[in-house]
């Protein structure tokens, strides 16, 4: 199996176009579509269906694109280590975050980073927690800040930080932060949640269940940046922890209150995979990953967050 084919067909897979692939990567489209030919030839399967609108994985192209992903990154792990060799900790390191901590935690992480250790080359993915523990069991990050809920024998974890979830609003909702709201009145309104099996719409399920309040959800999504709209536009309150929209809360776009009756915290832990050892260069990066989150904590940019590792 070629790297060159396997390239190819991942940059089909991203683009979905084969002319888009050629031009990526500086190729003709014949050259593109003979490797892809090659490598289904290779395989024994085609990859790929061909629609009007671009190409499309078969389910032995979405077999072979998380296998060609994990090797692709191992050799790109490979060469930067080899190429960093007598200058100190260096390598490749990929680091998974909730889209509710990225904003506060990527930019003084890369700033400590390259300060520390010049030679580690960072890539940070964004997931929810579910999809952030598949990527850290198969190899596709070598650590990860997850929900305490999440558990799995391949991962070990550390708890960081506990945070109260709050409901959330649009400014005319006027919620305050020393005014807690419970449950039990959120009955009678609109709410905009996060789709299951996101690891906050877990959690409010089971603070209905013990409390027997049933909720009128009129919108769920998962992607944060679309909850934030909807509650924008007044399409109803939603749950979530107040780093989620700190900065909109800190202008005033948004209003928060605590959730009461009964309160409902998260509890943020760093995870290792237990299945394999990390890299020097990987626990540098990971510590500083936990003094960035400590210092957040600290100074205030985690609002609520409470501090729990030693």
């Amino acid at each position: 199996m070629d790297l060159k084919h396997l390239r190819a067909f991942l940059t089909v897979a991203d683009t979905g176009n084969v002319t888009r692939a050629a031009e990526v990567l500086h190729l003709v489209q014949p050259a593109v579509s003979r490797q892809l030919r090659l490598l289904e030839e290779d395989v024994g399967a085609p990859l790929f269906e061909r629609e009007r609108h671009g190409m499309v994985l078969t389910d032995a192209g979405h077999a072979l694109a998380g296998y060609a992903r994990r090797a692709m990154l191992e050799l790109d792990r490979a060469r930067i280590e080899i190429a960093g060799t007598g200058a100190g900790v260096s390598g490749l390191v990929t680091l998974g975050l909730l889209p509710s901590t990225i904003d506060t935690l990527s930019s003084p992480l890369v700033t400590a980073l390259a300060s520390a250790y010049p030679g580690i080359r960072i890539r940070i993915a964004m997931g929810y927690a579910g999809t952030l523990m598949r990527w850290l069991v198969s190899g596709e990050v070598d650590a990860a800040l997850l929900y305490g809920a999440e558990r799995s024998p391949e991962v070990q974890t550390t708890p960081l930080i506990e945070e109260p979830l709050w409901v959330i609003g649009s400014k005319k909702a006027g919620l305050r932060s020393d005014t807690p709201v419970s449950l039990a009145s959120l009955a009678g309104g609109k709410l905009v949640l996060p789709s299951t099996p996101h690891g906050i719409r877990a959690l409010v399920e089971h603070a209905c269940a013990v409390s027997n309040v049933t909720l009128d959800i009129s919108a769920e999504t998962n992607a944060l940046s679309v909850q934030r709209s909807l509650v924008l536009g007044g399409h109803g309150l939603t749950i979530l922890p107040p780093i989620a929209v700190a900065e909109d809360l800190q202008t005033g776009k948004l209003s928060g209150a605590p959730l009461a009756d009964p309160p409902v915290a998260r509890t943020i832990v760093l995870a290792l995979p237990a299945n394999r050892p990390s890299g020097r260069h990987v626990r540098c990066a990971v510590d500083l990953l936990i003094e960035q989150a400590r210092r957040a904590v600290q100074s205030g940019a985690w609002p609520q967050g409470r501090w729990l590792s030693t």
